[in-house]
């Protein structure tokens, strides 16, 4: 494996520490500011609907694996699996949705690291069921 193949893979890892351990703060360690993800453009997009969902979920687990990458450059491409498991939030009915798909990301090698500028998710399958809490919009 080379250098910029692992570097891709442990950006794939970490993403799912920070979205599983909730440090939003983080998301431009791995998305570019001008990203387009989730359906979203831009990383405050991005990152904003990151908060609207996983914030009122209890804890998750992102796993990710089965890396394929392709290195062309300051450029990449990489398609991974995914398994999220969602649990409910504190305080609610005990709830679980495990969800499988797979991530395609766009990636770009910067001055920083490689960050993500395009990532889809396309889902494969879902188990359970996960009522989330109503946003208090007060």
């Amino acid at each position: 494996m080379n250098e910029n193949y692992q570097e891709i893979v442990e950006q794939l890892t970490e993403i799912a520490w920070i979205l599983d351990h909730k440090e939003w703060h983080r998301l431009g360690e791995i998305f570019s500011e001008d990203a387009e993800g989730y359906g979203q453009q831009g990383l405050p997009a991005v990152t904003a609907n990151t908060i609207r969902y996983l914030g009122r979920c209890g804890p998750t687990q992102h796993l990710t694996g089965n890396y394929r990458v392709r290195i062309d450059g300051d450029r990449a491409t990489s398609t991974s699996y995914i398994r999220a498991i969602h649990f409910s939030a504190p305080g609610r009915p005990v709830q679980h949705w495990d969800f499988v798909g797979i991530y395609d990301d766009r990636w770009l090698r910067t001055e920083e690291g490689w960050r993500i500028t395009y990532r889809s998710c396309q889902p494969l399958g879902t188990l359970g069921d996960l009522v989330l809490p109503v946003e208090d919009h007060a």
